[in-house]
């Protein structure tokens, strides 16, 4: 008896082993992607886009390549997925979790062609995942008593983060900028207070920390250049009707004098809104939109810092810093919020002027400027500062600290190949497996640094078989060196994160058998 078909005619499924065979390779060919740029020695990728002006990025952040991608293979867009959710969740590690899912996969593919069921295996990295979490918890270290050691340790976290990063060459200030910034938080996860801008020109080692808030706009003409005990009314409305704008009415007049009449009209309205909004008692007004030239010369009439045309985040910003609200309507006063700051004044970076809000209300806003040879350059140094004010902020609330540089993986990897050993069954294989995995990670560290990363990796595991080890990769000298002394820090909260999305997403993909790809949709001819 002939099986009717039950999909459309241009609908696809594929089954069973095929289907298994589809996810593994989709998931192993991102991981080999982003598999190059993992590590101090990680090396960058140029993505260009197709759209207008073919704009160029040059980055090594392993989400913001996966993000650029568009592919077709879905298991591969769960790969992509977790590397998202990594980054919004600690910022750091988003190369790291793809590479592990996929080595996940490819040992799990062996499993597989061994006749080991996926289910088998599944419950075997959930095992081995929970051994691995305990192993590490056994060695976290808490400075969250002692400010001093807990400074040293974001400065460690920081070096480690920045060093897999452009700004490699420069850690150490740039390690100092964001332990600053991320420490004036004050325990805050709060990533909005702390501005970064970025000015052509100079070098990285250029760039400073600012307390206070760097707005990118110039100050009027003939208006205050300085201002102290700024009372400031942020706001978002429209100063540009001055002049008669009737879209689409007609207005008929019967002389000259009466668009004249309409126009004084016009003018009247603008300075009856104009001085609404000094009835505030300001001395500091900043507009999202335009302001015209007549209102601007009212308010340098008045003596007040009239600013226009900032941009929204800018004037979000401002406004969260300085403890005002955005207003609209200027009927009553006293329901509107002011910002405040103790002063405000015009300085210049490069060859910009900026305006700089300093004494600001919310004491722990500061603003990063960053320096640097061009465009590209400064954005990769950005999405880098980012990564590290992320972890750090997280690390200021979750303070255990592990070593770095391939140690937490070999220290995960010896407690589960312990478990294996204990574990009887089929399931042992995953476990087994896993912990194989786990060593992927040191062993990229190593391959991408141009080491032998088979020696160094059975130095390694030596070591680690001695109770109490700190050894790990030192890429610099290329052998197995000691973290602690080399100041190698890792947030637990990074590593722990990396472990458990890795797992779900390879379980996720092991549990595939069939896809099924929908019939693509028809254009009707409307002709």
């Amino acid at each position: 008896m002939a099986v009717e078909k039950i999909l459309k005619d241009e609908a696809s499924e594929e089954k069973g082993d095929r289907a298994r065979m589809a996810s593994f390779v989709g998931a192993m060919a991102i991981a080999d992607l982003v598999k190059t740029t993992l590590g101090p020695k990680g090396m960058d990728k140029i993505l260009q886009s197709t759209g207008r002006g073919r704009g160029v990025t040059v980055t090594n952040d392993g989400a913001t390549i996966l993000k650029s991608l568009h592919i077709d293979n879905p298991t591969a867009k769960v790969l992509v997925d977790i590397s998202k959710s990594q980054d919004d969740e600690v910022g750091d590690g988003t190369t790291s979790v793809v590479v592990l899912a996929g080595e996940l996969l490819r040992e799990a593919e062996k499993l597989v062609a061994m006749k080991i069921h996926p289910m088998t295996i599944i419950s075997g990295y959930r095992m081995a995942a929970e051994c691995a979490r305990e192993a590490l918890l056994k060695k976290v270290v808490d400075h969250k008593e002692d400010a001093e050691e807990f400074r040293s340790d974001l400065m460690k976290i920081a070096m480690t983060t920045l060093s897999s990063k452009i700004l490699s060459q420069d850690k150490e200030h740039f390690a100092k900028l964001a332990v600053d910034a991320v420490m004036r938080l004050k325990g805050s996860t709060n990533l909005e207070a702390i501005q970064i801008i970025k000015k052509p020109g100079g070098s990285l080692m250029d760039s400073f920390l600012d307390e206070g808030f760097i707005l990118d706009k110039k100050i009027g003409i003939g208006q205050p250049k300085r201002i102290e005990n700024a009372k400031i009314l942020v706001a978002n409305t429209a100063m540009d009707t001055d002049k008669v704008k009737i879209y689409g009415a007609r207005v008929r007049v019967d002389s000259m004098a009466k668009v004249a009449e309409i126009e004084a009209a016009e003018k009247e309205k603008m300075r009856e809104k104009v001085n609404k909004i000094i009835a505030h008692g300001i001395n500091c007004f900043v507009n999202r939109q335009l302001i015209y030239n007549f209102p601007e010369e009212l308010f340098a009439d008045a003596g007040i810092l009239a600013i226009e045309h900032a941009d929204f985040d800018g004037i979000e910003r401002l406004a969260l810093v300085t403890g005002g609200e955005i207003a609209s309507t200027f009927d009553n006063p006293e329901s509107v919020k002011l910002g405040h700051c103790k002063l405000i004044e015009e300085i210049m970076i490069g060859e910009d002027k900026l305006i700089h809000f300093s004494g600001v209300e919310m004491g722990q806003a500061c603003t990063i400027v960053l320096r640097g040879a061009s465009e590209h350059v400064l954005d990769e140094a950005e999405r880098s500062l980012h990564d590290a004010l992320c972890v750090l902020s997280q690390t200021v609330n979750d303070t255990r600290v592990l070593l770095g540089g391939g140690w937490p993986e070999m220290v995960m990897a010896k407690e589960v190949d312990e478990l294996a050993r204990k574990t009887p069954g089929k399931k042992s294989h995953a476990i087994e497996a896993f912990s194989r995995a786990l060593q992927a990670i040191p062993t990229i560290i190593a391959d991408n640094a141009g080491l032998h990363s088979a020696e160094l990796i059975s130095q390694l595991r030596a070591e680690h078989h001695k109770e109490t080890s700190t050894a790990g990769i030192d890429v610099i000298s290329g052998t197995a060196g000691d973290m602690a002394e080399l100041g190698i820090s890792e947030s637990f909260k990074v590593k722990q994160a990396i472990l458990l999305s890795a797992t779900e997403a390879a379980e996720m993909i092991l549990r595939v058998d069939e896809i099924i790809r929908c019939a693509p949709r028809r254009r009707e001819n409307r002709m």
